[in-house]
């Protein structure tokens, strides 16, 4: 049997690579930080993955994060955004999915129609109300080292389906678990807590 971890990063990145897939975590999984969540991967290569969990809202929006950037003036309907936890891993540091309407400076193309910026441009453009049509602010991600997802994925760990803009920016956090499943055909509130594990 092939070695899951290919050598060559091209044949890697096109045969085998998240990117762009909603990760859907079991009802088994036994890790709190990703129980009932989805995450967008938005970068999977030989060096591991990154990924932003996109359905833990936080007692925050943006307004609270505005305040905590000394940003002025915000503008009122931005500032009424919802911040979501991104993640266990970075939870100092703020991301920001987006369509790609704009680009700022240091920005990841995730697919077509998503992108994630890393850098502090974006929310001074939404503090003034010149961000992106779409946007959801995270804060922390999910992280995983090399070959770490491939294990998950092959321990039944998750379900994966292909992104789509509507499951990122636009549904309610809290059908967001449940719809990406329906994406690929699952009812994952009827699925058993031991599902996928021999």
């Amino acid at each position: 049997m092939p070695a899951l971890m290919s050598t060559d990063t091209a044949a890697m990145d096109a045969d085998r690579s998240l990117t762009n897939q909603l990760l859907i975590a079991m009802p088994g999984m036994a890790d709190p930080n990703f129980s009932s969540t989805v995450t967008l991967i938005c970068e999977h290569n030989e060096e591991g993955a990154l990924g932003i969990i996109i359905n833990r809202p936080l007692n925050l929006k943006l307004a609270g994060l505005f305040d905590q950037l000394a940003v002025p003036d915000a503008d009122p309907e931005a500032s009424e955004n919802p911040v979501v936890s991104g993640g266990p891993v970075g939870t100092e540091r703020g991301f920001v999915l987006h369509d790609k309407r704009q680009r700022f400076e240091n920005t990841l193309a995730v697919s077509d129609d998503i992108q994630l910026t890393f850098s502090r441009d974006v929310i001074d453009a939404m503090a003034v109300g010149h961000g992106p049509d779409k946007a959801l602010v995270a804060i922390g991600y999910a992280g995983w080292e090399p070959g770490q997802l491939e294990e998950e994925m092959l321990a039944n760990s998750w379900l994966s389906v292909a992104a789509t803009p509507e499951l990122v920016f636009d549904t309610p956090f809290e059908d967001r678990w449940s719809k990406a499943a329906r994406l690929i055909g699952v009812d994952i509130a009827s699925m058993s807590p031991d599902a996928g594990h021999a």
